[in-house]
């Protein structure tokens, strides 16, 4: 390709998969310059949004630890499938929980048995992950205070943000929330946002309309799409007994203001908010709500429609919808709750994954956000920590014995 001008060579190279790039940089010093840049890590990802791909985590039923996987989804579907190595920023956590995916990056939080808390990002198409301490954690085990995180990449600048909302968890201490949950309980740093680009913490811009004290936030169901987070919530009313409605709350990563998104009555009251989750489908916010999909029309909030529910006649068959394909098809959780396959399998087509518990799947693209970090790095209140500091870190292993679980299928 010598003969050919840079600025051709630079079009082809947007068009072409992460893992041939990832090749060319080796190959010459022109190519690892052109990759690597800024520019051409930020246009990448708006040249090359085709192929799509399915992540898809699980507790391993033979070793019981978490596993990652990739599958393209494409016609091939769901043969091309690819172990992914977990990062050691969230191996070295013994509990972590997924916040959310954008653009290609996946956002885990966990925390050690010392009480250190850490959001890893990572790009599981370039092998290179970062992390950032999370500052202002309350002490789960004396204070009446619960986290919610959100993440959001931004496609344009590469920038990266995320938003931690404190809040106060009703449910594990009833006793020390008084009557009607007055507006006087403080909430130390209830809203605090970071940005890879400075590399620190701060206050949302707007400050004006920030959640209700009343409100629960679920912190295993967040979505992101045209820059705005949403997150599954509930808000309680204490009293003589105690009152819920279920509802989403949306926060807008560029001018950093919180709406609220109200459900259909039937999602609002009498259901157990954990039973819900929230998905997208092509660009549109869904509620799951095991085996039925919720849709918001037109992406007008406030508007939900229920899209199908998925029913089989065999009782002793249960089906979670976890995700979607491109194609729109539903990727289903199966289990069967008696010993023994059942014909109701041969419906699907099955993904050939077996797990414990339960299935997180995660639809995403290609990208090399990230490729210009030094993978391991750490992010802390403004300083930033090479990977070699990694080695004074204490590892705690998170073992799982005692326990029998009931094996689940994906398809």
């Amino acid at each position: 390709m010598s003969s050919v001008p840079l600025e051709i060579q630079e079009e082809i190279m947007k068009r072409l998969p992460v893992r041939s790039l990832l090749q060319f940089r080796s190959l010459s010093k022109a190519w690892k310059s052109l990759i690597d840049s800024s520019d051409f890590i930020t246009h990448y990802y708006a040249s090359n949004q085709l192929q799509q791909h399915l992540l898809v985590r699980y507790l391993d039923p033979v070793d019981s630890k978490h596993k990652f996987v990739s599958i393209v989804d494409d016609d091939t579907f769901p043969q091309q499938k690819v172990p992914l190595a977990i990062p050691m920023l969230v191996d070295m956590y013994h509990s972590y929980r997924i916040i959310g995916i954008s653009h290609g990056l996946l956002c885990l939080y966990g925390h050690d048995a010392v009480g250190s808390h850490m959001a890893v990002v990572w790009n599981p198409s370039v092998r290179k992950s970062v992390g950032v301490v999370v500052p202002n954690v309350p002490d789960m085990s004396q204070d009446i205070y619960e986290v919610a995180l959100g993440f959001w990449a931004c496609s344009e600048t590469s920038d990266l943000k995320i938003v931690k909302i404190t809040y106060i968890d009703i449910w594990t201490e009833m006793d020390s929330i008084p009557e009607s949950m007055p507006d006087t309980i403080p909430i130390p740093s209830q809203v605090e946002v970071f940005t890879l680009s400075t590399g620190a913490w701060r206050s949302p811009y707007s400050t004006t309309n920030l959640p209700r004290k009343s409100l629960q936030f679920d912190n295993y169901s967040q979505v992101v799409i045209d820059g705005s987070l949403y997150w599954l919530a509930m808000d309680c009313c204490t009293g003589e007994e105690l009152l819920t409605c279920n509802l989403i709350i949306s926060f807008d990563m560029i001018s950093e203001e919180f709406k609220q998104v109200s459900l259909p009555h039937s999602l609002a009251h009498r259901i157990y908010l954990g039973d819900l989750h929230l998905s997208k489908l092509r660009n549109s916010l869904v509620v799951l709500q095991q085996d039925v999909v919720w849709i918001m029309e037109d992406a007008v909030q406030n508007s939900f429609t229920k899209l199908y529910a998925i029913r089989i006649p065999d009782q002793s068959v249960q089906t979670t919808v976890v995700g979607f394909r491109k194609t729109g098809e539903p990727v289903i959780e199966y289990v069967a709750t008696m010993v023994g396959d059942s014909s109701s399998s041969n419906l699907f087509n099955n993904v050939e994954i077996s797990g414990m518990l339960s299935f997180y799947v995660y639809a995403y693209t290609e990208t090399l956000l990230l490729l210009d970090q030094p993978d391991s790095t750490i992010y802390n209140q403004g300083a930033r920590l090479t990977p070699a500091v990694q080695r004074a870190l204490i590892v705690v292993p998170w073992e799982t014995d005692g326990f029998r679980w009931m094996t689940r299928n994906l398809f």
